[in-house]
């Protein structure tokens, strides 16, 4: 009970005016009693935080918390892709042609995610990756490579819950909710990495908005619930070093490429 109610929090609803009123509870002082508690259901490793849990005042600011320098090593090497996130890898799969596939019971095509035929089409016979993170997940996002930014734009307007609930009432979420689209160009090819809001109010917060790109490096993160999916470009053989229904961290390898370009 007390762990739905904290998702509840955490993920809001699909309706402006809950979200909005769940909002200004998790972000006001008062919810400041509640971070303990949080922390115990989700058995969250306290001592991966920046700071001490009672330095946060109020329960959005401990789950946005940064972690400390060092809690995630960053698997450097040139030939592997690593997880951009804490979370949880629920499907991956090759883009085959004309291809939908099943992100939590709905099927969806690349097109619908992207909001644009051109770009999906680059996609085709590469690799897809989704990652949903939970409450107990540390939110921040990072590069799964290193690259420059050719584009990023938004799509969506409504968000509904990322979880199993909003992905079996919403109307296609992955399709229909805001989402913040980000378009590497790599040695590798392109990477395309779709960032999902997962309640009824933008959720997603950039913080760096440089060209350059850096395997590793943060450059934004959710307020609330999330799900981040990532597209490989079918340029060098690649891979996966990871399987579906698994539990992933922020800088492990979750894929090789076959072959490394020189510097």
């Amino acid at each position: 009970m007390k762990k739905a109610l904290f998702k509840y929090f955490v993920e809001l609803t699909g309706h402006p005016v809950s979200s909005s009123l769940l909002k200004s509870v998790t972000s006001s002082r008062f919810s400041q009693r509640l971070i303990k508690p949080f922390a115990r259901t989700y058995t969250i490793n306290e001592d991966e935080a920046e700071f001490p849990i009672e330095h946060y005042d109020s329960l959005q600011a401990y789950f946005t918390r940064n972690l400390k320098e060092g809690a995630r090593p960053i698997d450097l090497q040139d030939e592997t892709l690593i997880s951009p996130v804490d979370g949880y890898l629920s499907a991956s799969g090759t883009i085959e042609k004309n291809q939908t596939f099943i992100i939590k019971d709905y099927l969806y095509s690349i097109k619908q995610i992207l909001g644009n035929e051109k770009i999906a089409n680059v996609y085709e016979g590469g690799f897809f990756y989704v990652f949903y993170l939970s409450p107990r997940d540390y939110h921040h996002f990072h590069y799964p490579y290193d690259g420059n930014l050719l584009s990023r734009y938004a799509l969506g307007k409504t968000s509904f819950p990322v979880n199993d609930l909003g992905l079996r009432l919403g109307n296609q979420p992955f399709a229909t909710n805001y989402r913040l689209i980000s378009e590497l160009s790599t040695s590798h090819g392109r990477i395309a990495m779709i960032k999902v809001g997962a309640l009824n109010v933008n959720s997603i917060h950039i913080n760096d908005s440089s060209k350059e790109c850096r395997k590793g490096e943060e450059f934004g993160y959710f307020s609330f619930g999330s799900t981040v999916i990532l597209f490989l470009e079918n340029k060098h053989a690649f891979q996966p070093t990871i399987s579906t229904d698994t539990a992933v961290k922020l800088g492990q390898s979750i894929g090789k490429w076959m072959f490394t370009p020189r510097t």
